[in-house]
């Protein structure tokens, strides 16, 4: 019995699991394999960019930190502290960077743990939210007057719903602990029983086994159209080109505890989502939508494919737009196509 386990359990997830997960492990569809050192590629594609700092957690855990910045404003008007996505790391604003603290704006981007250099173990939803507070704390602290905004991509657009929808501390100096966040495509959904007892016992017996886009049936997926920013992602000595039932298990637990939570956000909001996004199911971005409270902002892309964070047209704008003025009209229009389309999907 013991012995056909595997064979078991191979049957199960071959049958079930592409039904709910593989959309998610491909996610990382675009990096899969690692790549092969004959492809060739620029210095520049594969730069091991080291951290600017390493923030020691409560726990003992080293995270580390990009600082994306402007050369001619030492003190920043505002502070995003940006969460990755999934196989993704502290590298993922470089093509959205220039534009944003062009406007004296800056980028405060961690490793996610389980991601870039930060640890390798994958974190509970709680633990998560306790690391972003954390670090949320050191900003306002780093600079006091500062407003701080939360942005996530993805699976830390999850993340950062988490905590936008927790008790907010105090305001600091007048001002609010989180000024407002920004979510890139969130990762947000519920992907129901009995899928996700079955990943559950996945991930129980089989914790670190390994699965990459080979496993992923259909249609090779898209990304982002932005051709530069993928290889850059591929060839990113930072980049997680596989995962494991564990993390893949870990990712699925935060989306469905993000789905919870849509309703009890407690910050200004922006979302964003791309009318080409071939990984969140369009009916998972309406529902969250729907749920979403009044004051939250909707924007909806145009062409937008999944990651948002290399889109350099209309993304860096908005959100622009939404930190500076926010109830103006979004400069892409994302927040007139978002009636419009709500009003569709009714």
């Amino acid at each position: 019995m013991i012995r056909a386990f595997p064979t078991v359990l191979k049957r199960l997830s071959s049958i079930l699991f592409p039904l709910s997960l593989f959309g998610f492990l491909s996610l990382t569809g675009c990096h899969t394999l690692s790549p092969p050192k004959n492809l060739p590629h620029t210095p520049q594609e594969a730069a091991l960019i080291s951290p600017d700092y390493c923030l020691t957690m409560k726990d003992g855990a080293r995270i580390p930190l990009r600082l994306y910045s402007s050369t001619d404003s030492p003190i920043p008007h505002a502070v995003i502290l940006a969460l990755h996505g999934f196989g993704d790391s502290r590298d993922a604003w470089e093509t959205l960077a220039p534009t944003i603290t062009s406007q004296h704006m800056l980028i405060v981007a961690p490793d996610l743990r389980g991601f870039g250099q930060a640890p390798p173990q994958p974190a509970s939803p709680t633990q998560q939210v306790h690391d972003v507070l954390e670090e949320l704390d050191w900003a306002h602290h780093k600079w006091p007057h500062t407003p701080i905004y939360l942005m996530g991509e993805s699976m830390g657009g999850a993340i950062a719903l988490l905590v936008a929808s927790q008790p907010q501390p105090a305001p600091t100096d007048t001002i609010p602990f989180i000024q407002g966040t920004i979510l890139l495509a969130p990762a947000v959904m519920d992907i129901g029983q009995p899928w996700r007892a079955i990943l559950s016992t996945w991930s129980f017996f089989s914790p670190h086994m390994t699965l990459d886009g080979r496993a992923v049936p259909g249609r090779p997926r898209i990304a982002t159209h932005n051709i530069k920013a993928l290889r850059r992602l591929y060839f990113d000595p930072l980049t997680r080109h596989n995962s494991t039932v564990e993390a893949l298990d870990a990712l699925v637990t935060v989306m469905q505890r993000a789905s919870t939570q849509i309703h009890n956000v407690k910050t200004p909001m922006l979302v964003m989502t791309g009318t080409n996004d071939q990984f969140v199911p369009v009916s998972k971005t309406e529902l969250l939508f729907k749920k979403l409270p009044p004051h939250v902002r909707r924007d909806v892309i145009a062409g937008g494919y999944h990651l948002l964070s290399r889109n350099q047209d209309e993304v860096p704008p908005d959100i622009i737009s939404w930190i500076l003025t926010p109830t103006k009209f979004l400069p892409s229009g994302g927040d007139i196509r978002a009636i419009e389309w709500a009003e569709t999907a009714q």
